[in-house]
């Protein structure tokens, strides 16, 4: 059963048996990207079946399309640790168990003679197998499972010919058209516990957070539901009237809600998101539009996982083929400059110094040091996406593809590959007073508005104002952009 080993199979018949005789047996209620309480349609199944339940989290790399990147396990062990402490809170526990999740299942099974699992669903590629697979292993358990993580579920929004949608406004439209938000549910005071628990390992022992050094000092808020109603009622009084603007200006600390690992980890329902931006909007008519952005926002992370779904080669493999033969660059250097935000133009060297601080990017940053790399250094979109993987603590299976292959060119609903940032204009568009640059380029803070997104073009007497020696203090641009764009669209256009 794909090398999954069960130590116990004596053990499985005696409690088989004792399950088929006894329906109140426990559930075993397995966690995964649904790191909450609240609107949990798993655990309202197991609480609405009068059982005891049996909370678990399973550590197995097998289980994800691909392992997580360092900045998302750090967010992962703090959501758990907030999980387990909310769970003990209510007279629970969370059982922590780690290697193939089959055969943890299996065992646990064994030992506290459930007679459920109930689970919500993922969709990655591979998801449904290995889902299938687990329930091939417990036959004699009720397997319950649920939909928990978007709006729609993958699959479920189709053309008038049953086919996929490609492009995301008539994507949007019909999932709109049809979609009804579950009610809200809060999460219980108590969970009913089973007689005696089973053992659990130490979350300390997975080694999901850095040691020494550690790298993650800097990186932004506090994992786990117990802050995110705060954080999303913060956002829509302070920041949703000002969210249609303010979500392009990464200067705005409060122009975001900053839901995105939540949204990732399953700390917060994204209809609960979406309903709280409506009743906003009810009360206070004015804020439609900005709403309406908002629930954009969302629909566009279910385009994501819609099109993983329907297309789980896009992980990997360009969804427009005619890119195969893209003549993508080897450019180590340019490549280690665009890492470490030394690249000589401000506004990308400012959004990659604060992904790797803080383990988060603005999102009109994520276009624009996207855009520079695939198009300015012509190196592969895969070599970036790849890099955010590990550096996001935000990194989703589906988000971070399609947005990487949007970027290049490469994907479905993408900006045409012709479509290339020039990131100097971009930097004084959306961060005019250099509020974001002088925050993660200290080094050109004393620089004039004027010229803070074009060091290399100020003059010499304003570089001396300001003590700025480039080539010492900060890089002279490594790639000319006019000439970088040249040699982009010459690329594509042999391609064509």
């Amino acid at each position: 059963m794909s090398g999954v080993e069960v130590a116990c199979p004596g053990l499985c018949h005696k409690f088989a048996f004792q399950r088929m005789a006894d329906k109140r047996a426990p559930v075993i209620l397995w966690f995964r990207r649904d790191l909450r309480l609240s609107d949990n349609p798993a655990l309202q199944w197991a609480l609405a079946s009068g059982r005891a339940i049996v909370p678990v989290h399973i550590h197995d790399d097998a289980l994800e399309d691909r392992p997580l990147g360092a900045a998302s396990r750090w967010w992962l062990h703090g959501s758990l640790e907030s999980l387990a402490r909310d769970l003990s809170g209510r007279g629970s526990r969370l059982i922590l168990k780690s290697g193939p999740a089959a055969g943890a299942l299996v065992e646990l099974a064994a030992q506290t003679g459930a007679g459920a699992l109930a689970f919500n669903r993922l969709y990655d590629p591979g998801a449904a197998e290995r889902e299938a697979l687990v329930a091939d292993m417990l036959p004699d358990l009720e397997i319950e499972r649920r939909a928990a993580g978007w709006l729609a579920e993958p699959g479920s929004v189709l053309t008038g010919q049953g086919a996929p949608y490609r492009v995301f406004t008539p994507f949007a439209k019909a999932m709109q058209a049809t979609l009804r938000l579950p009610p809200l549910s809060e999460a219980p005071s108590n969970l009913p516990a089973p007689p005696y628990w089973p053992d659990s390992e130490l979350l300390d022992g997975w080694g999901l957070r850095p040691r020494s050094p550690d790298w993650s000092t800097g990186f932004i808020g506090e994992p786990g539901e117990a802050g995110v109603r705060e954080q999303l009622a913060a956002f829509l009084a302070d920041g949703l009237a000002a969210y249609p603007v303010a979500r392009d200006a990464p200067g705005d600390e409060a122009g975001t809600s900053r839901l995105s690992p939540r949204l990732r980890f399953g700390e917060i329902a994204p209809w609960r998101a979406l309903a709280a931006a409506r009743a906003v909007a009810e009360r206070r008519p004015g804020l439609s539009v900005a709403a309406s952005k908002f629930a954009a926002e969302l629909a566009w992370r279910d385009f994501a996982a819609h099109l993983l779904f329907h297309f789980p080669t896009m992980a990997g493999a360009n969804m427009r083929p005619a890119f195969d033969d893209m003549e993508w660059r080897d450019d180590p250097a340019g490549l280690a400059a665009w890492k470490t935000g030394m690249t000589g133009y401000p506004i990308v060297d400012a959004g990659m110094r604060q992904l790797w601080e803080t383990g988060w990017m603005h999102n009109r940053v994520r276009m624009i040091v996207a855009s520079f790399l695939v198009k300015d250094l012509l190196i592969d979109w895969r070599v970036g996406e790849a890099w955010f993987w590990d550096c996001l603590v935000d990194a989703d299976p589906a988000s971070n593809t399609m947005n990487w292959q949007w970027a290049a060119g490469t994907g479905v609903d993408a900006a045409p590959y012709f479509r290339v940032f020039n990131p100097t204009l971009q930097g004084e568009r959306f961060d005019a007073n250099g509020a974001y640059v002088r925050r993660w380029v200290p080094e050109l803070a004393a620089l004039p508005d004027r010229w803070i997104h074009r060091p290399a073009d100020a003059p010499p007497a304003v570089r001396d104002a300001a003590d700025l020696v480039l080539g010492r203090d900060y890089p002279l641009p490594i790639v000319d952009h006019a000439q970088a764009r040249t040699r982009a669209l010459e690329a594509w256009r042999r391609l064509k």
